[in-house]
């Protein structure tokens, strides 16, 4: 295991500026066509699976590289959470996907990473441990094919990467959205980008708490979380990982795992969800603009796909009026 290092740093391009405000113009004008087709919605991440509230308790006794920001002083902190299928449209959840889980921490209170102050702190993470593509430029190549239909996804990799390279990037893109995915209260998700955490960076994990029964054979994941919190609480442990050198955790490669066994883990809190009817929270939370740059200055996000996403929600946040 190695040390956590603050010797990370970003590299920005001369022409992101311009690249990002781009992806964000063609982001807008998917959501534009999906939010006709469906109704007011998010570009990616249309369709809420459930969405509650509960509590972040934060833990004592953490060292010095996890004591940072929100994590600075033990406490609990009301919590927002955001469960969703990760595509543009509105589809079964029988379809391959990427799975989000988002927090949004209240009860914060600092310089932001925005600007100005904050009184809340977001985490946006899914049931990966890695990213679709190194950075926004990949990424944002890939997504107006799939927006329009898997075989347009198809067609664009084989285009563009030829016989052998279009099908090698189609079995890594099956790879990440065909994972075997239980349920919310049973995997463990991920930030997947990095954030500070005061001097050093991070990634954020959420890890299930407890031994929980599978999921039911053919039950929606809503129903499940439903059912779940119809009987009695769910927890998560969150834990904090740590970059060590840009060899092994690099901040801009967004493709890149960071290996377990040379990544310290700080376990620096518990979400609790309570018992509670979840349907009295689906409006609020579909409302709330979740965005991982809605926080402290001392968390803020890094890479360049972070910064990406910095343009890219505001725009669409703008684009569903709540901005």
């Amino acid at each position: 295991m190695k040390a956590p290092s603050t010797a990370w740093t970003e590299r920005i391009a001369a022409d992101e500026a311009d690249r990002h405000a781009a992806y964000a113009r063609t982001l807008v004008e998917i959501q534009r066509a999906k939010s006709s087709k469906y109704g007011p919605g998010r570009t990616l991440h249309r369709k809420q699976l459930a969405g509650a509230r509960g509590t972040l308790e934060i833990l004592d006794g953490l060292p010095e590289h996890a004591r940072q920001g929100l994590f600075a002083r033990p406490g609990v902190h009301p919590a927002t959470v955001r469960m969703s299928n990760g595509a543009p449209d509105r589809q079964s959840d029988k379809v391959p996907d990427i799975r989000g889980f988002a927090v949004s921490v209240g009860g914060v209170s600092g310089p932001s990473a925005l600007g100005g102050t904050t009184e809340r702190q977001d985490f946006l993470l899914i049931n990966q441990t890695y990213f679709l593509s190194a950075d926004s430029r990949e990424f944002m190549a890939l997504v107006p094919a799939a927006a329009r239909s898997p075989l347009a996804l198809v067609g664009h990799l084989f285009g563009t990467y030829g016989p052998l390279g279009g099908f090698r990037r189609l079995r890594e893109a099956f790879r990440g959205l065909g994972k075997p995915f239980d349920g919310y209260a049973t995997e463990r998700f991920d930030t997947v980008l990095p954030h500070a955490c005061g001097a050093w960076a991070m990634r954020v994990r959420l890890t299930p708490e407890g031994a929980q029964a599978a999921r039911p054979k053919g039950m929606s994941f809503t129903d499940d979380v439903r059912d779940r919190l119809a009987r009695g609480p769910l927890a998560w442990t969150m834990e904090l990982r740590f970059f060590v050198d840009e060899a092994t955790t690099p901040i801009e490669d967004a493709s890149r795992d960071w290996p377990e066994a040379e990544t310290p883990v700080v376990p620096v809190g518990r979400l609790v969800l309570p018992p509670q009817d979840v349907a009295s929270s689906a409006d609020a939370t579909e409302a709330h603009a979740f965005d991982p740059w809605a926080g402290l200055a001392a968390h803020r996000p890094l890479g360049e796909v972070m910064r990406a996403r910095k343009v890219a929600y505001r725009a669409s946040q703008q684009g569903r009026g709540i901005a």
